[in-house]
Order: structure tokens, then sequence, then C-alpha cells
């Protein structure tokens, strides 16, 4: 409700430019009016943008949503027929204030968020399972006002888009119509390699400044891979009622804990294991840290080795290797397999057996991994020799086999 009118520019630019770690370079996707509905006037970019941030507030948000989702397809899976996410949904969207309130809707149920005063829930339908947990303090929120700053003018927003735009290509304030309401639309690109990913675009109301669509697109398509818009939307209080629903009775319960609210010996510990034991990079350093042989050859696909870190996955050392730059590079993560992964020859997550979704296979030099294919990269996981492998890159399918079949 708040954010787009108290977030700092850079923050919101810089959500802007996360929408671009899904774009290719040079594609411009036109957003033409959706409706018959009102369009704006023409404005500057900074100038559309300091009105969304110095809008009114709104009291609350009911609305209608739709939600597509062409980066999967759900026959690819066992066990997913009625998944909403992986089939995409339409559903019903409540705000207010500490409240929300999102509901999908499918066949096998209805997928259900909520978030009352700092707490959550999550069901899923498909596997009968509810998540819960608590969202982590926001800071910001015990800043006086005076610490975070007013609304920045339009030259400090122009100053930051220029920045921005030294690394990514945004287009202006598009005019346009979401929902049969007036809004500003932006397209966003970046000026290096951007992989199998081709646009992002982002819409809000021009008058409350709320968001009111997201859509990212494939490299060469201009229909969206993933799109997350209203399609009816009313502005006002919300009943509280609209929240005052329960978790499915009967369904699992899953507690979700949150790092932020680690205990102080907790987090003193952690401190102390860190300082401990400095992360490791470089090909010698980490070697030195894993306990597998590391393979990190100097180059994968045609691309060149960037970055060998040091991970702690699960508690174990683990190794990420980085091959080219920008988002159409690729990324390597080894560990040591679990004794499941191990026996079946599959990654840790992979193979038969269990509730979980299940992925199409491939062979990488005689093991059998599992493979995800989407319009927007890969990601391949297999197991060899006791040590996991997982190479993942918005690169297509037949690059990601390449690249798998090199680690030896």
């Amino acid at each position: 409700m708040k954010f787009l009118r108290t977030v700092s520019t850079g923050r919101l630019l810089a959500m802007i430019a996360g929408l671009v770690i899904a774009i290719a370079a040079g594609t411009a996707i036109a957003v033409a009016a959706a409706g018959p509905g009102p369009v704006p006037p023409a404005k500057q970019l900074a100038t559309a943008v300091h009105g969304a941030l110095a809008a009114p507030p709104v009291t609350g948000i009911s609305a209608d949503i739709s939600f597509t989702n062409n980066l999967i397809d759900s026959t690819d899976f066992t066990g997913s027929d009625t998944d909403p996410i992986l089939q995409g949904a339409t559903g019903r969207l409540w705000l207010s204030n500490d409240r929300l309130r999102l509901e999908l809707q499918s066949d096998n149920g209805d997928a259900q968020i909520v978030i009352d005063h700092g707490s959550f829930w999550i069901s899923d339908p498909a596997a009968q399972t509810v998540y819960e947990g608590t969202l982590p303090a926001d800071k910001t929120e015990a800043k006086p006002k005076s610490a975070q700053g007013g609304v920045p003018t339009i030259a400090a927003i122009q100053s930051d888009l220029t920045r921005l735009m030294r690394r990514v290509n945004v287009s202006g304030a598009i005019p346009s119509d979401v929902a049969g309401h007036a809004a500003y639309a932006v397209d966003v690109s970046p000026k290096h390699d951007g992989g199998l990913l081709g646009s992002a675009q982002l819409a809000w109301d021009a008058v409350r400044g709320v968001p009111l669509r997201v859509a990212i697109y494939a490299r060469d398509n201009s229909t969206p891979v993933l799109e997350l818009k209203a399609t009816n939307i009313s502005y006002g209080s919300v009943p509280a009622s609209d929240f005052a629903i329960s978790p499915p009775a009967g369904d699992k319960v899953v507690k979700i804990s949150s790092a932020g609210h680690q205990t102080a010996a907790a987090a003193a510990a952690h401190r102390t294991r860190h300082r401990r034991r400095a992360p490791a990079s470089g090909v010698s350093a980490v070697a030195g840290r894993v306990p597998f042989a590391l393979a990190a050859p100097k180059s994968l696909v045609g691309l060149p080795r960037h970055v060998v870190s040091l991970l702690s996955w699960g508690g174990k050392p683990a190794a990420l290797i980085t091959y080219g730059e920008n988002v159409g590079g690729i990324a390597v993560i080894e560990q040591t397999a679990d004794a499941k992964g191990a026996a079946q020859g599959t990654g840790p997550n992979q193979g038969g057996g269990g509730s979980g979704l299940s992925l199409p296979t491939v062979s990488i030099n005689g093991a059998t991994g599992q493979e995800l294919d989407t319009a927007l990269g890969t990601m391949v996981s297999f197991t060899r020799a006791g040590i996991s492998y997982t190479v993942i890159g918005s690169v297509p399918s037949t690059a990601a086999d390449l690249a798998a079949r090199a680690l030896r």
C-alpha cells in the first residue's frame, strides 16, 4: 500500500532493474492501451515516477487478478496437473494496511496466501499442505520519518534513471490503460547479453501509483512468459471479514522459520563461525575446502570461467562456478550428494518416489539426471561418483546439456 510512496528512488529503480534480469538486449515491446478505459497524458518517466511516489494513500484494494504462466509446461511434471502456479490461474486480491489475501482458483481447490500483521500462511491444495510463518520485521519502519526522507525531486529521479540507463535500456513512461484505469507503463531491457530473456514491463495506476501489471517476455516473443495483472480493481476500505479465513482443515502444516528471528546466541555463533573461516574464492582455494574433486574447466560452451566461490549448502561446503557474465551466463553448483541421490544417480531433489514434482530425465555421460527446460532458461541436475551437479543458465537446453557433459 505505502510502497510506491515511501520507497527510495534507488530502491524503486532497483526493482525496475530487477525485472530486467529477465531481458535481452535491444528488444522493445510496444505497450498499447489494454482496453477502452482512459489513457493519461504523456509525461517524462521521471515525472510519472514522481507522481507515483507522491500519490495519496489508499485505504484498501480489492481486485480480480489474472496470472499467466507460459514459462513451464505442466505436462512435463508428474503430480502437477492441477497446480495453479504451473498452469496459471485467475483469482482475487484483497489488500488493506498490514493485511493481504491472494486467492488463485483451480479445479483441485483454491491456493491461498494470507498475511495478517506480520504472520502468514500459504495453502497448496495439490499437496494438501499449509505453510505457516512470520515475516521478518521491517527495520525501516522503526526509523523516524525524517530519517527516511520525503519524496525525491524529479531532478533526483532523473539522475538515478540516467545512471540506471548506463547499464540497461529503459523506455519512457508509456501512457496505457490497465483494468479500466489510466496507467503508465515502462519497458526495460539490458544493454548486454540477456540470454533467452526478452523484456519486462511494469504498469502502475497513473493517479494512485499502485502497480497494476507486471510481465516478462522471452526473446523474440510478443506473448508474455509470466504475467500478473489486475482485470478489475476497486479502491476503498476492505471489510475485515475478507481476511478472516482459516487454513483448510486436515491439511499438513509446515512451520517456516525466519532468519530474521534467530536468537542473539545463534546470531553470535554464526558471526563467530564466519570470522573463523572467511569465504574462499578462486579455483585453488575452493578446491581445498570442498570434500570432493572440483570440476571447474576454464570454459564451458565457449563461455570463459568467471567466478569460483565457496558456498555453504545445508551446512556443508559446496562450490559455485560461473561462466560468462550478465544474464546470458551459466552457473554450476557442485556439492556432495545425499545418499538417496547418489544411489539413484540423480541430483539431490531428483528421481522417482516421494510426492514432489518429477522432471523429465536426461542422460549426462551415462548418469541419469533431470532437466527443466523453460522459455527463459534451462536447469540440469545430475549426480556422478557421489557428487551432485546443478547447471543453470538463460541458455537453450542443448547448451545446458553440453555444459553438463563437459564437467569432468
